[in-house]
């Protein structure tokens, strides 16, 4: 059968490329043609138009580039009207990909969406949309079924992939790989500043203000694969800040700590039992229109999940030298650092199990025999 696959940033271009593996499982004639990363288009396929292509962060960026966006949602709807596949597959990317699920509806072309909408976070109204365009959701946070139960709509919970992306990678010899990467025998405290340029400008910034307080250990910059060596090469003037491209599971690891810019990276720090502080600064005015229609009490995974304040949030203003350098304290001894660790393994039990891609290809693939 034939399957169209739309991926945007890096988490979807993991979470995408377990996908394909899983649908090529099931279904040993899949074809299929999607829109996403490095990770898709090694697992075969045809690559339409990559992330890095059609990355913009906030707001502002997005209303910037709202020409381009608008060119790439009429090329997509060409592309699917051309491929005809069986199963339109959406991941994540709500901006992108609820505005194609309209039109593809209309088209009458069988939709499913893998990784909800954060409709649960804001702007709840769209699960109208949802209700009317996606004919199957698979969702892979617990509290999600129950906020879409109070709408009426089934969903299936299958899991997060996380587990699997973690589980199912080759562990690395601490000792080859800090002599591989020319680290030093300091304990690591890991910085996850983010995937696009604007982000990790604001982030690194202040996370790397704190190095001199901590000169016992090594902070390392986690590079990520959408950004080259030259990009992160001014940040790096210190003895004690190090580098490492597109290995972040390794680099977790090993990590005593971590500053972890919000989003996906904040949980799977939280599956590595790595003791965190979890930083967000945004453009001043995209702030303040989210500020406004994001109706969550936290913003990182691993307190949505667990209801509670388990990891420190430094958001915006609250973001500085002083705030960072005293919540790094905190995490890096007992007992905050125990009871973190400790909700981790809470975390971790109610987060599903394995086989989240499995599930989700099993269940889109039967329901294309049916």
């Amino acid at each position: 059968m034939k399957y169209y696959i739309i991926a945007g940033e890096a988490s979807g271009d993991l979470h995408g490329s377990n996908l394909m593996k899983a649908l090529c499982k099931e279904d040993a004639h899949a074809e299929i043609r999607f829109w996403g990363g490095d990770l898709m288009q090694n697992c075969g396929g045809t690559l339409v138009k990559h992330y890095k292509e059609r990355s913009f962060m906030g707001f502002l960026e997005v209303i910037q580039n709202i020409s381009k966006i608008f060119k790439d949602i009429a090329y997509c709807k060409s592309d699917i009207a051309s491929f005809n596949p069986d199963a339109l597959i959406f991941i994540d990317n709500s901006g992108f990909n609820l505005r194609i699920a309209k039109w593809a509806k209309e088209h009458h072309f069988q939709t499913s969406y893998y990784i909800s909408p954060q409709v649960w976070a804001s702007r709840a109204g769209r699960v109208t949309a949802i209700k009317r365009d996606i004919d199957h959701m698979y969702v892979i946070l617990p509290f999600v079924e129950d906020f879409y139960k109070k709408y009426d709509y089934k969903v299936d919970f299958v899991g997060h992939p996380l587990i699997d992306a973690i589980e199912n990678r080759t562990n690395v010899d601490e000792t080859i790989f800090r002599n591989e990467n020319n680290l030093t025998n300091n304990p690591i405290i890991a910085l996850l500043p983010g995937s696009r340029k604007q982000e990790i400008t604001k982030m690194l910034a202040i996370m790397l203000s704190v190095t001199d307080d901590f000169k016992n250990y090594e902070f390392v910059i986690a590079g990520a694969p959408s950004q080259d060596y030259e990009f992160y090469k001014p940040f790096l003037k210190k003895k004690n800040i190090n580098f490492i491209s597109n290995k972040t599971y390794d680099l977790l690891s090993i990590s005593h700590a971590a500053l972890v810019t919000s989003g996906t990276a904040t949980l799977e720090t939280a599956l590595f039992n790595v003791p965190q502080v979890v930083c967000y600064k945004a453009n001043a005015i995209s702030y303040q229109i989210a500020k406004r229609i994001i109706t969550l009490k936290f913003i990182s995974l691993v307190n949505l999940i667990m209801d509670k304040e388990v990891v420190k949030e430094l958001i915006q203003d609250k973001l500085n030298t002083k705030q960072v350098k005293k919540e790094l304290k905190d995490i890096l001894t007992s007992p905050k650092r125990e009871q973190i660790l400790n909700d981790y393994k809470i975390l971790q039990q109610k987060l599903g199990g394995k086989g989240a891609s499995e599930k989700t290809a099993q269940f889109i693939y039967k329901r294309l025999k049916k």
